[in-house]
């Protein structure tokens, strides 16, 4: 019989969405919605390879984990909320056995925070068999899956409200009659919008990716198997050897016959250009592009189009480091550490109290005073937002003793939200949308500001134009978007998930759909 375990009961962490933002905390980064990982690996600890999989994709969604083991004959699904770290430890990764298994790790960008939206999702088919299904991405015809649903009655009982579990739901219901196969290859061209899928029933491993390519998606080698990750990242935690990218449009089969590929659409390659400004690990490779390279290229071209008489250069830690070398090499400026980053802030940690709100961004970040006083600064970041995070360190530099703050950001302005699984802001709130450059520099309190051209951007990731989605600088959206009510995070509980029109789909014996109740 399937179980879905958890360890212990967590609040919903979507459930401050609504709440006003506090201008002087730091607003929270552009959040990728997850990271996925498949591994098909008979005689190997399937659970572990995924577990230090997922730490390597952790990044990628840091709200919910989860892994689904398969051993033949039935599939044990574990999930919580938190991080990899904290909801998995010895004795449940010893407790999940098989040779199949899907991991993921989640950020919420269609449906909110709760344990029911934690993945991977799982559905029975008629027959009994089981799919557990981890998903990287967004789809932009939620609605019209979410009636098609509804219709077959597979709508959701579970109190789950992801395009992914609707995705599950779909595959489940005409899996019995056909095969896991085939009722991917007829559903996956239905499908619109930015998907990474890895999937599995009792036996055998699939993966597939949107014919644009959005999401990364790599394939790799073990020895007594094969791996399938976000990136090449999660290839190299587990000693599994690159083999090649899945291709868009393409579904990939893993069992002991080998591993099958089918084409379900013509690939029209989309990849998002922000993964390599700021999503994606820098020792990852996508496209056959370092991303630490090309951020430090990022870094040489903002140099050259907008340079600065200044003293020092330093990143915003992590993700401005490598193009502040960049700029640094470039302009001959000295490179230097003046900020220092706290680690181990996650992204729910406890909101300070009315008495101590001027903690701001020193939660995350803190200034080396020996180091800027006097100084004439370039500070590199990788994007701005909301414009909070600079304001605050704009101000906190000055603070410090610094004569002038430059800053350069290695992102064009953000003009658009994303519906392809970046959890940005609506556009009201994107600060370079109302403002132009010099309103922009004036609202954070910089000397000066500079944005990497989307041409320099695009030169430094050494991929054609045609073939990236640049829809959050541009506006260009290369997947068609549905009318506003259609569309959005929260759109699935504003329908309601229908549960009352859901019939069930869970025969006897396999109580999964009820396992995953939650008080």
């Amino acid at each position: 019989m399937h179980t879905d375990q958890s360890v212990s009961e967590f609040v919903d962490t979507d459930s401050d969405a609504s709440k006003p933002e506090d201008a002087s905390q730091p607003e929270p980064e552009p959040r990728e919605e997850c990271g996925v990982f498949g591994v098909w690996a008979p005689g190997e600890d399937v659970a572990k390879l995924t577990y230090y999989g997922l730490y390597a994709l952790q990044h990628r969604g840091q709200e919910a984990a989860g892994i689904s083991v398969a051993d033949g004959n039935q599939i044990v699904v574990f999930k919580d909320l938190g991080l990899v770290s904290q909801v998995f430890d010895e004795q449940t990764l010893s407790s999940l056995q098989g040779h199949v298994a899907v991991g993921h790790c989640r950020y919420s960008t269609t449906g909110g925070g709760s344990w029911e939206n934690a993945q991977p999702t799982f559905r029975t088919t008629a027959a009994g068999t089981g799919i557990a299904l981890g998903h990287n991405g967004n789809l932009v015809n939620t609605h019209e899956l979410h009636e098609r649903a509804r219709e077959l009655g597979v709508v959701s009982k579970n109190g789950a409200t992801t395009d992914s579990d609707l995705i599950c739901g779909l595959l489940a219901a005409s899996a019995a009659d056909k095969g896991i196969e085939t009722a991917a290859a007829e559903l996956l061209p239905t499908l619109r919008g930015a998907f990474c899928l890895t999937f599995s029933d009792e036996t055998t491993l699939y993966a597939a990716r949107d014919p644009h390519g959005v999401r990364p998606l790599v394939l790799g080698r073990l020895e007594r198997g094969w791996v399938v990750a976000s990136e090449t990242a999660g290839l190299d935690i587990v000693g599994a050897s690159f083999v090649r990218e899945v291709e868009p449009g393409e579904l990939i089969a893993i069992d002991a016959e080998g591993l099958r590929s089918t084409r379900f659409a013509n690939p029209e390659p989309k990849g998002c250009v922000f993964e390599y400004v700021y999503l994606a690990r820098p020792d990852t490779t996508i496209a056959g592009r370092s991303v630490h390279a090309t951020r430090v290229e990022i870094g040489r071209r903002l140099a050259e189009e907008h340079p600065a008489e200044a003293d020092l250069v330093i990143p915003v830690p992590e993700s401005g480091t490598p193009a502040a070398i960049g700029y640094a090499q470039k302009s001959g400026i000295p490179y230097g550490q003046g900020l220092v980053k706290n680690s181990y802030v996650g992204r729910t940690f406890i909101q300070p109290s009315q008495t101590i709100r001027q903690l701001g961004i020193r939660l995350k970040l803190n200034p080396l005073r020996e180091v800027i006083r006097g100084k004439r600064l370039v500070v590199v970041d990788d994007s701005i937002v909301r414009g909070n995070t600079q304001r605050a360190l704009v101000r906190m530099l000055r603070e410090s003793g610094a004569l002038e703050v430059h800053v350069r950001i290695a992102s064009p302005p953000v003009r658009w939200p994303c519906f392809y699984g970046i959890d940005f802001a609506s556009r009201a709130e994107l600060v370079a949308n109302g403002a132009d450059l010099d309103g922009v520099r004036r609202s954070i309190g910089a000397d000066s500001l500079g944005y990497v051209s989307l041409d320099g951007l695009v030169a430094a990731s050494e991929q054609p134009r045609s073939r990236l989605c640049a829809a959050c600088f541009d506006g260009e959206y290369p997947i068609p978007l549905p009318e506003d009510a259609l569309i959005g995070k929260h759109m699935l509980e504003n329908l309601g998930n229908g549960t009352s029109q859901s019939l069930p789909i869970t025969p006897s014996g396999y109580g999964a759909e009820d396992a995953v109740r939650r008080p």
